[in-house]
């Protein structure tokens, strides 16, 4: 067994992932096609339940992820099956790329990204025909309030402390939480750890079934339930103060 094969084996036991994020190039239809289909076979070899799919803004035209869509579902069932929703296909500027893309989300939800940054922008995404939006703690609590408002928002906490608090806020309607800031922090991570261990970066060592979730139940209270007065964690002085 080679190395590469050994870690990827390694790294689903000690993780026990259920959804892997599929990035695709979106200016090359064939080999967007085999990746999806190369990583949705080592999905099922490893008993991953869902994919997902982000173009990252590269996409000009529907037809193109309407024909990957439909070569996926008519080649691939059981791949196609497992995909989630689609990921941001098409440029950040939504307004100055007004691309109706209701065809793609009656076959997939489809979820506005990076051009996610503004509530009225979000409600032109709704009118175009995008399904939901992805929350980001580095867009702010805030809009992250606002975007709840949207049903199928789509949680991606970002941010290594601020992930906890993101991903509280009505996460029971949201079809997915991809959690990629355990890798990320430093000593912010290592603070916030003893009040919510539920929310743990990767062990080494092999996980068994129940410490594989991401367990939530440490946030109550106020704050998103973050419990900021429990967490000793040094912060900057204000940038400016507001009223007495």
């Amino acid at each position: 067994m080679t190395a590469t094969r050994w870690c990827c084996r390694t790294g689903f036991r000690r993780d026990g992932l259920r959804c892997l994020k599929i990035k695709l190039r979106g200016v090359d239809a064939a080999w967007d096609y085999e990746r999806i289909l190369k990583v949705g076979r080592i999905a099922i070899a490893h008993q991953v339940d869902w994919l997902s799919a982000d173009f990252n803004c590269t996409v000009r035209e529907p037809e193109y992820v309407t024909g990957l869509l439909d070569r996926v579902r008519d080649e691939a069932p059981r791949i196609s099956g497992m995909l989630l929703y689609v990921e941001q296909p098409f440029p950040y500027d939504l307004e100055a790329h007004q691309i109706d893309v209701h065809a793609i989300s009656a076959r997939k939800p489809l979820f506005l990204d990076e051009s996610a940054h503004d509530w009225r922008v979000i409600r032109l995404g709704r009118e175009l025909g995008w399904s939901g939006v992805a929350l980001k703690t580095c867009k702010t609590q805030s809009e992250a309030l606002l975007s709840c408002a949207w049903p199928g928002a789509r949680h991606d906490p970002d941010g290594p402390g601020p992930q906890q608090p993101h991903a509280g806020p009505d996460s029971s309607r949201a079809p997915g939480c991809q959690r990629r800031s355990p890798s990320w922090g430093g000593d912010q991570r290592d603070a916030v750890l003893p009040r919510h261990p539920g929310s743990k970066p990767r062990s080494s060592r092999p996980l068994l079934p129940p410490q594989r979730v991401v367990d939530l139940s440490t946030l109550r209270g106020p704050g998103f339930g973050y419990r900021l007065q429990e967490i000793a964690r040094p912060l900057p002085p204000p940038a400016a103060t507001f009223g007495s």
